[in-house]
């Protein structure tokens, strides 16, 4: 097991615990708990800190940055924020909202005229509010720039042929698009862009000066964890994805470590509050942490079966519910390879932020639980075994499923055209372009170099994209034929793309 190869470090001075070099009675066993956590979920490297009643009282890092190096993960350690990049441009808008310069309830139309929604009333009445609660009519379509070179404007534009999936505000459906373009309207209004606000209002007066707002910005050579994923059934690092979000940067591009974030947590559990100064009025602070629209449980996180709070919502960039009696503000990030969790019981004015470098590492969700219920109190519960146990459940479940797949394929099928005949350019408004070549005798498929890969046949007219970054899920694609017997589209996870035809 030498890939696991331990570090744990505590950052002294912070409180008169960490100085004395052991952590509070709450936590003494937590760092052991810890160390067994990361090793039963095989996770290369991680890093956690917890704040309680603003002072820093226990930060650690696990394992290394990347498998088969021996750096090890300290609190220095960068990793993904994800989607907790969300609350700092909530918190930039909020600041906006109190020069006079935003409303929460201004329209996007009359802030960002090149977003326009497909239907007439949404693409007039759509707000910040709406933008930042998840309540534009349609879930995150990420077609629009995973793995995509498109620059935010033309993401923007593309909305336009985006379908709705339920009526404008009667629901709740998680949108990184529109949440991206929530922050740059709020960094139109600063005068100098969403970069430059964050970095400037929020990180320069919280001394989070390790943090980054994009991958791009990422020290070359610098102490960064490396993501990691399965790739055919082993665990390896995967390349390529530092920038994968930075073309909608507001909604997950950052980078950070528990350090700063746990001055990040301080200022949150201070109710906005930087030293003596308030950073953001305490009625505008109040609007990010009160529900704005109801999440049904099947949406929610599947940890919601263990912990049965009574409540599940959005805020302004924070899932809200309740556990054991008290009030939890929390919001989760994932992209390729890495995991974030930064979770709060705000009345209790406790804190705890977790980074992870393998995707979709759930131990996240079993470390903030069980921060939760060592101040909380009563008997213990050993988070980590049993959400490890219902996480491996589903994927199995998942497996299954798969395998049901693999088995309903027909036998025996061939292409109805010889290969050559498939090739060709297809094209969506919202989706863009693919392009399927023939190359070596086999069928190529490519929508942007960091989305291509071996287009493999299935059965019938049904081929499946093997990609070269194998640790994307394959896509089905199948081939629509026309009276003349030529392809006329290719249709992929729900979408249509039509064959452009040959100049």
């Amino acid at each position: 097991m030498r890939r696991f190869a331990f570090a744990v470090v505590l950052v002294l001075g912070s409180s008169p615990a960490m100085a004395q070099g052991r952590p509070p009675r709450e936590l003494r066993d937590f760092d052991a708990w810890v160390t067994r956590a990361v090793r039963d979920w095989d996770v290369p490297g991680l890093a956690v800190a917890v704040v309680k009643d603003d002072s820093l009282v226990f930060a650690g890092g696990y394992g290394v940055r990347a498998l088969g190096s021996p750096e090890p993960v300290t609190v220095h350690t960068l990793f993904a924020n994800a989607s907790t990049t969300k609350a700092f441009t909530s918190l930039a808008v909020a600041l906006m909202v109190d020069e006079g310069k935003l409303a929460w309830d201004d329209r996007a139309a009359d802030r960002l005229p090149e977003l326009v929604l497909r239907d007439p009333y949404p693409a007039r009445e759509l707000t910040l509010r709406d933008m930042l609660s998840h309540k534009v009519g349609f879930g995150d379509p990420d077609y629009l720039w995973y793995g995509k070179e498109s620059d935010a404007a033309t993401i923007f534009h593309r909305l336009r042929f985006v379908e709705p999936q339920s009526s404008f505000r009667s629901r709740y459906a998680y949108n990184n698009v529109t949440y991206a373009a929530a922050g740059v309207i709020a960094g139109r209004a600063y005068g100098k862009g969403w970069d430059a606000l964050v970095r400037e209002r929020i990180f320069a007066p919280l001394g989070m000066t390790e943090t980054v707002t994009q991958g791009q910005f990422l020290p070359p050579n610098g102490d960064v964890a490396l993501p990691h994923d399965v790739v055919r059934d082993t665990l390896r690092v995967i390349a390529g994805v530092g920038s994968l979000v930075d073309g909608i940067a507001p909604a997950g591009a950052m980078y950070s470590n528990v350090l700063d974030m746990s001055r990040w947590l301080r200022f949150l559990l201070r109710g906005g509050r930087v030293g003596d100064s308030a950073l953001v009025r305490p009625e505008t602070f109040a609007e990010l942490f009160r529900p704005q629209t109801l999440i049904p449980g099947e949406s929610f996180y599947p940890t919601a079966s263990r912990t049965s709070p009574h409540f599940t919502a959005y805020g302004l960039g924070w899932f809200l519910q309740d556990y054991r009696g008290e009030f939890v503000a929390m919001h989760t990030g994932s992209i390729d390879g890495y995991v974030a969790l930064v979770g709060l019981l705000p009345d209790r004015r406790l804190g705890v932020v977790v980074f992870a470098n393998r995707d979709h590492a759930e131990v996240r969700h079993a470390i903030m639980l069980r921060v939760f219920d060592a101040y909380l109190g009563g008997p213990a519960r050993d988070w980590s075994a049993e959400l490890k146990a219902m996480y491996d459940s589903a994927d199995a479940r998942t497996a299954e499923r798969r395998g049901e797949r693999a088995a309903n394929r027909v036998p025996n099928t061939n292409p109805s055209l010889p290969l050559d005949r498939y090739a060709g350019t297809f094209a969506d408004s919202a989706v863009g372009t693919a392009v399927v070549e023939l190359k070596d005798g086999g069928l190529t498929f490519r929508e942007s170099p960091f989305l291509s890969g071996a287009l493999e046949h299935w059965h019938y007219d049904t081929f499946v994209v093997r990609w070269a970054n194998a640790w994307i899920a394959p896509l089905f694609v199948t081939f629509h034929i026309g009276p003349d017997g030529t392809v006329t589209d290719a249709a992929m996870d729900g979408v249509t793309l039509g064959r452009v035809p040959a100049r």
